[in-house]
């Protein structure tokens, strides 16, 4: 008998019969001699359907603590009905929310880090033969709040809940049914991937890839779980991410990942003296807003130039921390560019080939595309772009890195064969 956590999207249980389908797959495992934790998220669109009330409700951003409490009812109602449709299958099955299943979480509302879990009620329910169904995405702090792990938390509730009970294995169960080379609805003959290294995922997870939260994938590492990324729709043979991958011959670049929620925002005209760049970041820190690509022009006449990029919703509230801080800093202007997209490249065999970065350079050149900005690592090169010719670029790279498949791949249930 093994611990096995299996965690379900949305997209999994969007409607009733898919609902039934996945109670049908825990039940299996259950009656293979496993004992099973499932964690599930809300259903289908539900949680924008709550986002769209809130706004009819309330004018501008709604008080963070009140949307978590609003937002962590769609796991709520999937956890009941989940747990209802494997009762009705003649399984024992018992429903926790976040706070029941001992999940807490820095008392900070929207994108809250977990900072302990206490799964003894957990494991006292396993031990009792039932089928324990947590509600993914949320917890509470330890002031007893209600908080939320942002968008795609429940990878991260299933993967921190594995190392908490010591689970055997954690499935993420999706509507694909593996780890792509690239987005299969975007490249039809996208590659499935056997395996992919920790690393690599973090990295495609950092850089868009929505397949895993980086959070779960940080998790993993860091307690060494054992990570298995598979569709609910069929019984196909998913991903395993682990410490090392193997490499398969001649092929470099593992993915291409794609982020549309960048925006880019320009500081010109910052006079040159030591720690103005400090001032800048440490402001926009302070109301954690998250920065990636950063770069800085040459010093001409005294002062230069610098961008930066943030995520679409962070992008009003720096531009807001950057004109406070205008005297401190006594720059000429600020510019800022949206409509854009951040296309990576990842790959551990990167750092000892020559030519991976000419090749995406001169790929996107032949397409008659700029390119804004530039970031690289050892193991990944990302570049920013107008989002008009994203389909083009990530058609285009898949096929320059040798990416291409011969089967076109699997997205969904088995009406939607591609």
């Amino acid at each position: 008998m093994s611990l096995i956590v299996m965690k379900f999207g949305g997209s999994s249980v969007g409607d009733a019969e898919r609902m039934k389908r996945v109670a049908k797959r825990i039940v299996e495992r259950k009656q293979a001699g496993h004992s099973c934790v499932v964690v599930v998220s809300a259903m289908g669109d539900t949680t924008d359907d709550l986002i769209d009330l809130s706004k009819q409700i309330y004018d501008g951003a709604p008080p963070a603590r009140e949307m978590d409490m609003l937002l962590t009812t769609g796991e709520q109602v999937s956890v009941a009905l989940l747990s209802m449709a494997i009762h009705n299958l003649g399984e024992q099955a018992v429903s926790y929310t976040g706070w029941q299943s001992g999940i807490y979480t820095e008392p900070v509302h929207g994108k809250a880090r977990i900072t302990d879990i206490q799964p003894e009620r957990v494991l006292n329910a396993i031990e009792q033969g039932n089928v324990v169904i947590v509600a993914g995405f949320q917890g509470m702090s330890e002031a007893g709040e209600i908080t939320t792990l942002g968008r795609g938390g429940s990878d991260t509730t299933a993967v921190a809940l594995a190392a908490a009970i010591k689970a055997d294995l954690c499935e993420i169960y999706t509507d694909v049914d593996g780890i792509y080379t690239t987005d299969p609805r975007i490249v039809k003959v996208a590659r499935k991937l056997n395996e992919i290294s920790y690393d690599e995922m973090l990295e495609l997870a950092n850089l868009g890839a929505a397949v895993l939260h980086p959070r779960a994938v940080e998790y993993a590492k860091n307690y060494n779980v054992t990570l298995v990324v598979r569709s609910s729709f069929t019984y196909n043979e998913g991903t395993n991410v682990k410490e090392e991958a193997v490499m398969e011959q001649g092929i470099v670049v593992r993915g291409i990942a794609y982020d549309k929620n960048v925006a880019r925002i320009s500081i010109l005209g910052v006079p040159e003296k030591p720690g103005q760049l400090a001032k800048v970041f440490i402001s926009l820190a302070e109301v954690q807003i998250d920065v990636d690509i950063i770069v800085q022009s040459g010093v001409i006449n005294g002062s230069a130039d610098f961008s930066f990029t943030t995520t679409l919703a962070d992008r009003e509230k720096a531009l807001d921390v950057i004109e406070q801080i205008r005297l401190d800093i006594g720059y000429r202007e600020v510019t800022s560019e949206v409509d854009l997209v951040k296309v990576s490249i990842v790959g551990a065999g990167m750092v000892s080939t020559p030519g991976v970065a000419a090749t995406m350079f001169k790929v996107i050149s032949d397409l008659g595309i700029s390119i804004s900005l530039v970031s690289t690592s050892e193991i990944k090169m990302s570049c920013v772009i107008d989002n008009s010719n994203l389909t083009e670029v990530i058609r285009a790279l898949h096929t320059a890195y040798g990416l291409d498949a011969l089967e076109q791949a699997f997205v969904g249930g088995p009406e939607n064969r591609r």
